[in-house]
């Protein structure tokens, strides 16, 4: 189960002789030819496994296609990366960021490899015990709460995001992100928003927050799968309101009688064992020592924020900004997102 590595996506390739060049003039003792290979999951930014002579690192550009300013933001993402060290022991460290598009086509950055498990997918559920899935579901969520305890002043990261007002521009940019991206009409969809904009809570607080926080987000200790050793995939940290945050990994917190094409893409957390979404509540109460007020506005907040994500890379695929055929059925996620919180509004539960 530890993460590897394997060929480049075709139409993803990067120019290795450019991107060699700059490594070596560059990148403090560096030597030696490169070889690239590509990690094969994630839907958003793209992830390469570069070996330089015996050195290994990973490179993180943008998707192809991609025209949205304010997300994969490189040299955010590589800053955060930087300052977190200093309060957080559990990032990859990054080594070297290129602002210059023209080396490799976009900005990136290079950082350290790390060595790990990342569960991905329900295929590696047949080979973790119940026990063992639930104490690795608990361990996920005492370490979300550990990030928005952070000190994210004292890593010079204050002026990262704006606290005051963060749910209603979250709820507003979420809504209008959908609309540029928008290919279907969603009944569904169009529900969720309405009421979110209509049920808006008052402000939880201020933290440092992850805003993708997820299985295949974390690495875990091969000889201990409870040990979280590094947290990944930092381009949309800010600092908000730490339930919207939490609300995001109730959204990715699939369960037994959650849509099939939702089991099919995020079903890990569905495995027998795992929390249930109101474990994960009750979980995340217990760690951060604050019992989490309405739980069915974040959820829905977390399902939202979700389709609009899926959808924007739908549409690129529909208007061919990118070839991967692992995009063509991502629809049926965002009208799954829908239903999921039509049926969750219904029961006036999380499930």
């Amino acid at each position: 189960m530890v993460d590897q590595a394997t060929t480049v996506r075709r139409g993803e390739e990067l120019d290795n002789m450019r991107l060699q060049a700059y490594l070596l003039a560059h990148l403090v003792d560096a030597n030696g030819a490169l070889t690239v290979e590509q990690f094969p999951s994630g839907f958003s930014n793209l992830t390469y496994l570069l070996r330089l002579g015996e050195q290994e690192l990973v490179l993180r550009r943008p998707p192809f296609g991609a025209n949205i300013k304010s997300a994969h933001d490189m040299g955010r993402e590589y800053r955060v990366l930087s300052r977190l060290h200093a309060v957080y022991a559990k990032v990859p460290r990054p080594l070297l960021y290129c602002e210059d598009a023209d080396v490799i086509g976009a900005p990136f950055y290079v950082m350290e490899r790390l060595h790990g498990v990342i569960l991905r997918g329900q295929g590696v559920a047949a080979d973790l015990t119940p026990d063992l899935m639930r104490r690795i579901g608990e361990a996920a969520v005492d370490n979300l709460a550990a990030i928005h305890a952070l000190d994210y002043a004292a890593a010079g990261l204050g002026d990262l995001g704006k606290p005051e007002g963060y749910v209603a521009r979250q709820i507003e940019g979420w809504t209008k992100r959908y609309r540029a991206a928008q290919t279907d009409d969603i009944d569904d969809i169009e529900m969720l928003i309405d009421w979110l904009a209509a049920n808006r809570p008052p402000e939880s607080g201020a933290a440092l927050i992850h805003n993708d926080y997820k299985f295949d987000n974390l690495m875990l200790n091969p000889a201990d799968l409870t040990e979280i050793i590094a947290v990944l995939d930092w381009e949309m940290c800010t600092i908000g309101d730490p339930w919207m945050d939490l609300g995001t990994t109730l959204g990715y917190w699939i369960q037994p009688g959650d849509p099939p094409v939702m089991q099919a893409m995020l079903g890990l957390t569905a495995s027998p064992g795992n929390l249930t979404r109101r474990e994960v509540v009750e979980r995340y109460s217990l760690a951060s020592g604050r019992a989490v007020e309405n739980p069915l506005f974040y959820y829905l907040y977390g399902l939202l924020k979700i389709a609009v994500i899926v959808q924007q890379i739908y549409a690129r695929y529909r208007r061919g900004l990118t070839r991967d055929a692992r995009f063509a059925g991502l629809h049926e996620v965002v009208r799954a997102c829908g239903q999921l919180g039509v049926t969750a509004l219904e029961r006036d539960s999380i499930g």
